[in-house]
């Protein structure tokens, strides 16, 4: 495409090339692409907002959390939110890139000027529609069938998911951008299953054996879901050590996605 510039001295229209969209213009269309394209993914929509439900009424129905204070809902809430956003970004969001990588299709968006950097604030844009959803339906259910009310700091907790989704989408761009899809879907799902059991969402960091609860507090898992725990919790102390921790694993994955991201 081009556009006609002023005449030379010969009196013919000399072309120039059509200047780039400017960036945000750039980032809010690759973002309506990416939330088109996660609408006809009916299967990832389904793990992501289906699976989270399913553990959260199934752990607060038995009621087997073993928890020393305060309700079942109370503890498992912010722990099930934490794994829904992981689901999100780590995992949906992971693998769905990886394939496009596998497939081509960030080879052509890398024909274009979107950057790599506009590419991933697309894709988190994206995943953080799809998280709004998450906290309505948990939340709701929560609210609706086991009585749980809104408690803690709404700002921190907020902040946290935030934090928590940056860090969870990078996470899952970083193994899309430099790995096999295969060994993306085989890592994104182990790490989920990781997370899940020493993630401290469903079972408890202190249940778990002394060394292995010492690892876990300093994963990028067990700090998202302390962090958002204790936001819900009326009374609980700042959670700087966690927050802090969450933080810079938010920013080291981050800066790795950017800079390893490979289109093809």
């Amino acid at each position: 495409m081009t556009t006609l510039a002023n005449t030379g001295q010969s009196g013919q229209v000399q072309p120039q090339p059509a200047q780039a969209a400017p960036f945000l213009r750039q980032v809010g269309a690759q973002f309506k692409a990416e939330l088109l394209l996660t609408s006809r993914r009916g299967e990832n929509i389904l793990v992501t907002l289906i699976l989270p439900v399913i553990l959260l009424v199934f752990f607060a129905s038995l009621k087997i959390i073993p928890v020393s204070t305060g309700s079942v809902i109370n503890f498992l809430l912010p722990g099930i939110l934490a794994l829904a956003i992981m689901a999100s970004g780590m995992v949906h969001l992971g693998i769905s890139t990886a394939y496009e990588r596998y497939y081509g299709v960030l080879k052509r968006l890398g024909a274009t000027p979107l950057p790599r950097s506009g590419l991933i604030a697309a894709k988190i844009a994206a995943v953080l529609l799809l998280e709004v959803l998450q906290v309505v339906l948990l939340v709701g259910i929560a609210l609706l069938f086991y009585g749980w009310r809104p408690v803690g700091s709404p700002g921190l907790a907020i902040l946290v998911l935030a934090l928590g989704t940056i860090t969870f989408a990078a996470l899952g761009l970083a193994m899309a951008g430099s790995l096999r899809a295969e060994t993306t879907l085989a890592v994104a799902n182990g790490l989920y299953l990781l997370f899940l059991l020493i993630g401290g969402g469903i079972l408890p960091l202190d249940h778990l054996p002394a060394p292995l609860a010492a690892l876990a507090q300093y994963l990028p898992a067990a700090a998202f879901t302390q962090s958002l725990q204790a936001a819900l919790t009326a009374g609980a102390p700042f959670p700087g050590t966690a927050l802090l921790t969450l933080l810079i694993w938010m920013i080291l994955i981050l800066a790795i996605a950017i800079r390893t991201f490979r289109w093809e």
